[in-house]
């Protein structure tokens, strides 16, 4: 039996969640927040944690001041997972100076963490 539940384990370990959107799905912006906003905070319920998570393009607006999401993240970089946030997509937004979770990076720095990682999860 242990046998089967080592099989049925699932582990995040060396897998980055690339988010690209302003919530998860396409719905409209309470529903993809509310939808984004649940599966982080079932990460961090489950201690299945990924290597890192990045926000690039509209994704970006979810690491700033005023995002539904910012608790979870939170929850996610006190667990120690990495949260990169594209400085270039900042810059594009004026939100530079908005950002509340997470650390400016370039896309050399989401390369190398695709690179590093075994599985990428885009939302």
């Amino acid at each position: 039996m242990k046998r089967r539940e080592e099989r049925n384990v699932t582990t995040f370990s060396q897998t980055i969640v690339l988010v690209s959107r302003n919530g998860m799905g396409h719905a409209e912006p309470a529903l993809s927040h509310k939808l984004l906003n649940s599966y982080f905070d079932l990460l961090v319920a489950s201690n299945s944690l990924p290597d890192g998570v990045c926000f690039y393009a509209e994704g970006v607006k979810l690491a700033v001041n005023g995002s539904p999401v910012l608790d979870a993240l939170r929850a996610l970089e006190e667990k120690g997972v990495p949260v990169s946030v594209c400085s270039t997509c900042l810059n594009h937004y004026g939100l530079m100076k908005d950002l509340k979770v997470g650390k400016p990076g370039n896309m050399l720095d989401l390369i190398e963490k695709q690179k590093a990682a075994k599985k990428i999860v885009a939302l």
